[in-house]
């Protein structure tokens, strides 16, 4: 009884390590967003509007070319009452039975002249299909920027969680010497219970960095579209190991490369060419046109090969009073998109200054942080000495050791800051995506 136990316990005990094992995964950075830009909904729905926008600047398009109808009629008569009022004949011969009647055509127009209406919409819908394009890049750009976040938030977790976990080993020991050195009456039972308090907190600290680990890897997955459960194990060599170059020091790039700024210029350009589609309410339309009939009424008529060819010409002459109404309004709509295009500009301007400022800080920030673990290194190991030759008390040992734990977090969470000051440099430019190979998609 007690084997089958034990091995039970052993292939239970295997196959939670087999399932640990599969969910865990390790994503270098440019996987992660190239697998976010595959799978996100925001990629996804962005791409669905840009085949939109396709298909109307196609149907835009088949409006320049001839309209083609065929129709075709079969009637069946009733007992007609007919009274010919030429050509009557003498003899008052019976009239033919009129029971039925058929009737073909086919008709074509071809568009000449709309007041330029057709050639203006064609240009509206060709820039609303270029400034749908570049959202849907700028879309890219967004979630490529949210994998970043996520992804840096994630490395930042794990390494604090990681040198949490390695204090928590030295003060379980301090602790565990402490006990002995307090049965032994070399240290007040005070200083014992200070070094386990110290355990205390740093687990209450490791739950902490737990709980904030699974939230920002429950995100990171969920962007992701990764199975639930999915365990994400982030490398240093993944996120920390590459040259930072191309460094942005203007907002020149920003203005030159930002999708959005982009879009709405397209946008500003179709304003421009719904004025003119707004204008051409004015000019009359012109049109050739040409047909084809035949005709067949029992015992009547019949006819055939009845062609026409011609011109067609409508000119609504209400739009003289009323369409100036529509002229202004797209006009208004026009200045619209200049304002928002000046606008998103200044906005782009200051996104860049703040991107360029906060880089700069983080450098400035782990420049200081990597001193501060040296100090607080050197600080810890004179403060271990004094205590060791009874120089020094326990307060000053515990609060020493906290100081090394926090400047050794607050080095690597620099390091990674610096990384993530730099894709959102990056992003606020334009070139986040082109730093990421866009081509691979």
């Amino acid at each position: 009884m007690k084997v089958s136990q034990l091995m039970l316990f052993g292939i239970f005990f295997i196959g939670i390590s087999a399932v640990e094992a599969q969910e865990k995964t390790s994503l270098t950075l440019d996987e992660a967003i190239h697998l976010a830009w595959k799978n996100s909904n925001e990629v996804s729905l962005a791409n669905a509007k840009v085949n939109t926008k396709k298909y109307e600047l196609q149907s835009t398009k088949n409006s320049q070319y001839p309209d083609l109808k065929i129709s075709g009629q079969y009637q069946r008569l009733a007992k007609a009452s007919i009274d010919l009022k030429i050509n009557k004949s003498a003899t008052s011969e019976p009239l033919p039975v009129v029971d039925q009647l058929m009737i073909g055509q086919v008709n074509a127009s071809v568009p000449v002249f709309a007041g330029f209406k057709i050639q203006n919409s064609i240009k509206a819908y060709e820039n609303l299909y270029q400034a749908e394009t570049a959202t849907a890049s700028q879309k890219k750009e967004e979630v490529a920027m949210k994998v970043v976040n996520h992804y840096a938030d994630l490395y930042k977790a794990q390494k604090t969680l990681e040198l949490l976990k390695e204090n928590q080993k030295r003060a379980q020991q301090r602790a565990t010497d402490f006990s002995d050195l307090e049965k032994n009456g070399i240290i007040p039972r005070n200083d014992l219970l200070k070094s386990q308090l110290q355990v205390s907190k740093i687990q209450l600290s490791l739950d902490e960095a737990a709980k904030n680990l699974n939230i920002v890897n429950f995100y990171l997955v969920t962007l992701l579209k990764l199975p639930t459960g999915t365990k994400l194990v982030i490398n240093e060599s993944d996120f920390a190991n590459f040259q930072m170059d191309n460094i942005p020091a203007n907002d020149e790039p920003a203005l030159q490369n930002r999708k959005d700024l982009e879009a709405i210029r397209f946008q500003g350009k179709a304003s421009q060419a719904n004025i003119k589609i707004a204008k051409s309410g004015y000019y009359p339309s012109i049109a050739i046109i040409g047909g084809y009939t035949a005709l067949d009424l029992k015992n009547v008529i019949t006819v055939q090969n009845a062609m026409n060819i011609g011109v067609g010409v409508s000119y609504d002459l209400s739009a003289i009073l009323k369409n100036g109404t529509t002229v202004k309004i797209a006009e208004s709509k026009a200045i619209e998109v200049q304002n928002s295009e000046a606008m998103l500009t200044d906005y782009i301007r200051l996104e860049v200054q703040n991107a360029i400022e906060d880089y700069d800080l983080a450098l400035k920030q782990n420049e200081v942080y990597a001193q501060a673990v040296e100090q607080s290194s050197e600080n810890y190991r004179i403060i271990k000495d004094k205590y060791d030759n009874g120089l020094s008390d326990t307060n000053d040992l515990l609060e020493a050791d906290v100081e090394q734990l926090g400047s050794k977090i607050n080095k690597a969470l620099a390091k990674a800051n610096i990384i993530q000051k730099y894709y959102e440099l990056l992003s606020v430019t334009g070139q986040l995506s082109q730093s990421f190979n866009l081509a691979k998609i």
